[in-house]
């Protein structure tokens, strides 16, 4: 548990005492009540993906490290593929929150709740940006669901009980803390993860991992591990950031995102801005006059200092939407409105 500062006023020398005291009344005896608690509402996710000549195969992770996926070479024909990942039921009619590079390119989805009963699942939306699915199971009746909890109220060194189905043995719990907040990990323009000590390992893609009330308060997707297995970093999209994409894709299957059209990169150190690479001619960037060196200063009066930034803003206005640009071209300041296109599926640009 973390250090309790000194007092450092006389008299109040019995403070630290209290907190301390406190603080250790708050670490259970054990885990197993909040387990019993939240199990039923934990699955497996077992995915059948073809990689055959007229389908890519499956994306993976670009983070230092292993992704957090299981992935098994079948024995029927070598075009074929299975993959293991997690997941938690959200709503009693059996939609199921996972991972994009779980069932992201799925040919057969096939979701283990946890009395063991095996049931087929299709994808009901998809988000690559942030790495978020959800799937859908008929089960005939009333499923046992997870509830998502607050992830701003969470603090470092706060417990923590991550679940799921790590390499395909069913479902298990592991505990630990929140080790920090807002990590980066070079995932893409969401990356804003709860980095996590628990044991997380291949197949917890898509599990949840819950407070100490049973909350989700981040869904785990990715590891940093020199050998594919869990040393100990671990990362979740916080639960207040999955949870709105969670509802859009529900409502509407997809996230529409921004796009102008642009390759971009960061200047050295102490420069503001963001220096444009490339610039889609057909693009929006391209059609408002934009150049290869234009140098981005700020969206909407709001200073720009990283291309990461740039991405994240672009792709969080709706398509349509007019945004203006503060621009320096040549050691020239200039303004433009851009009209945000609709971003195409593929990453790496904005």
């Amino acid at each position: 548990m973390p250090a309790q500062r000194r007092a450092v006023i006389a008299g109040l020398a019995v403070v630290p005492w209290v907190l301390r005291l406190r603080a250790a009344s708050a670490m259970p005896s054990s885990f197993a009540p909040l387990v019993r608690r939240v199990a039923p509402s934990i699955v497996g996710v077992s995915v059948t993906q073809f990689n055959g000549p007229d389908r890519p195969s499956p994306p993976k992770l670009p983070i230092p490290g292993q992704p957090n996926m299981q992935s098994q070479t079948d024995t029927s024909p070598s075009e074929f593929s299975k993959a293991a990942g997690s997941g938690f039921i959200i709503t009693s009619a059996g939609i199921i929150v996972t991972n994009n590079h779980v069932v992201g390119d799925a040919e057969r989805i096939i979701v283990t709740l946890d009395n063991g009963e095996r049931l087929p699942a299709r994808v009901i939306g998809a988000d690559q940006l942030t790495d978020l699915a959800i799937i859908q199971v008929a089960a005939g009746r009333s499923l046992p669901f997870a509830t998502w909890g607050n992830s701003a109220h969470m603090a470092v060194g706060d417990w923590i009980l991550a679940a799921g189905n790590p390499f395909d043995l069913g479902t298990s719990f592991t505990a630990g803390i929140i080790s920090a907040r807002g990590r980066q990990i070079g995932d893409g323009p969401f990356d804003h993860f709860l980095q996590l000590d628990a044991p997380i390992n291949p197949g917890n893609s898509g599990g949840p991992s819950f407070d100490m009330k049973g909350h989700v308060i981040g869904v785990n997707t990715a590891i940093v591990s020199p050998s594919g297995g869990s040393v100990g970093i671990g990362f979740a999209i916080p639960s207040n950031m999955a949870r709105r994409i969670v509802d859009a894709l529900i409502a509407h299957g997809s996230i529409p995102r921004g796009w102008l059209g642009v390759s971009v990169s960061d200047l050295p150190a102490g420069e503001p801005g963001v220096r444009l690479t490339r610039v889609d001619s057909d693009g929006p960037a391209g059609r408002a006059g934009l150049q290869p060196g234009d140098i981005v200063l700020a969206i909407n009066h709001l200073p720009v200092n990283d291309a990461s930034a740039l991405i994240r803003a672009i792709a969080s206005v709706p398509p349509g939407t007019d945004e203006h640009l503060r621009m320096e071209r040549d050691g020239r300041l200039f303004d433009l409105s851009v009209t945000v296109g609709r971003r195409p599926a593929e990453l790496g640009s904005d």
